[in-house]
């Protein structure tokens, strides 16, 4: 076995359709949307056998800021990553090599975003505290419809109720989607990504990846990005106006998202990951959204990747300021700060 390090004579092989949503985020697409996007460095292990057979790959991101420090990635702002191979003695050896390039580097930690655990003795910190929610759906929305709970239905009725009219598209939305999602995030005291994040996933996801807004009266109360690999679906980012939330309007926009997946050939719909019984885990789980296991593996450096999450102590306060800075102010300043977080 060779462990290739941004060597394009690896070739060009991906993982095939059985693989997937596993390790959607090994798409090469990703690698230039983060790269273009947030400005991080891209390295990509490839591993190959004796007779020159791709067997394995590693995307990784080199996250690093002024504020935060340095960080080895795979990948940032997707919810999996990690090794790609089905052999578990390839799996060590990228991790090995991996784990080399963290020292090289000066990381203060390697985080791996699996969701097969790798039994390596230097990956010694897990977390597990979340799961990937992903609905498996029929090939009509008539028979998604009719697997759905009677309050579940009786609720997409009541919203359908509402005038909502509904768009698709690029690059055109992306102003109006960008909106919605900056006062989503700066609601939930979350720094923004920058709008070229998006542009650049639209761009490199050209044939794959499309926006959604929904518009109450003219008004756009609730947007989505979707990006469909071969038969799945998923929903990277979706906001809806917290105003806006008796009517409806994030819920009949889930269910023609769904509906779109099915246009599209899906046999996935993917809604990204949830802590176990929080209030996303719940919506998603009305859906008939069934777990599926997060395990994100970490080689330590220095510090706790503890002390990055959202959720810790240290965090609290900083989160409750942001959640009172005005709207413009979080898309001015959230860029530069999130794009260090990894």
């Amino acid at each position: 076995m060779k462990i290739l390090v941004n060597n394009e004579s690896a070739g060009t092989d991906q993982p095939s359709a059985q693989h997937w949503p596993r390790l959607a985020g090994h798409a090469d697409e990703w690698s230039r949307s983060l790269e273009r996007g947030l400005g991080h460095t891209q390295i990509r292990l490839m591993a190959q056998d004796d007779a020159g057979k791709l067997i394995g790959q590693l995307p990784l991101s080199l996250v690093q800021s002024s504020l935060f420090g340095k960080f080895l990635v795979s990948q940032p702002y997707l919810n999996t990553g990690g090794v790609w191979t089905d052999e578990p003695d390839v799996a060590l050896g990228m991790v090995d090599r991996a784990i080399e390039l963290a020292d090289q580097y000066k990381v203060k930690h390697l985080e791996l975003r699996h969701e097969i655990r790798v039994a390596h003795p230097k990956l010694t910190v897990e977390r597990t505290d979340k799961v990937h929610m992903r609905l498996r759906i029929p090939s009509s929305p008539e028979a998604l419809l009719a697997s759905f709970k009677s309050k579940l239905r009786s609720q997409l009725k009541k919203a359908s109720q509402n005038p909502f009219e509904i768009q698709w598209g690029g690059e055109a939305l992306l102003d109006e989607f960008y909106r919605v999602f900056a006062m989503n995030m700066r609601d939930l005291g979350t720094p923004v990504y920058s709008k070229g994040l998006f542009a650049s996933i639209l761009q490199e996801f050209a044939n794959s990846s499309e926006l959604c807004v929904v518009r109450l009266e003219k008004k756009t109360v609730a947007a989505a990005l979707l990006v469909h690999y071969p038969e799945f679906t998923e929903v990277p980012s979706a906001s809806s106006l917290r105003k806006f939330n008796s009517t409806g309007a994030n819920m009949w926009m889930y269910w023609q998202l769904m509906q779109r997946a099915i246009e599209r050939g899906s046999t996935v719909f993917d809604f990204g990951r949830s802590s176990l019984d929080s209030g996303t885990y719940k919506f998603k789980e009305q859906w008939g959204a069934q777990p599926s296991p997060a395990c994100w593996q970490y080689y330590v450096r220095s510090g706790s990747p503890a002390d990055m999450r959202p959720d810790s102590p240290n965090k609290q306060r900083m989160i409750a300021v942001w959640q009172r800075l005005p709207v413009w102010l979080t898309r001015v300043m959230g860029p530069s700060i999130v794009r260090g977080i990894p």
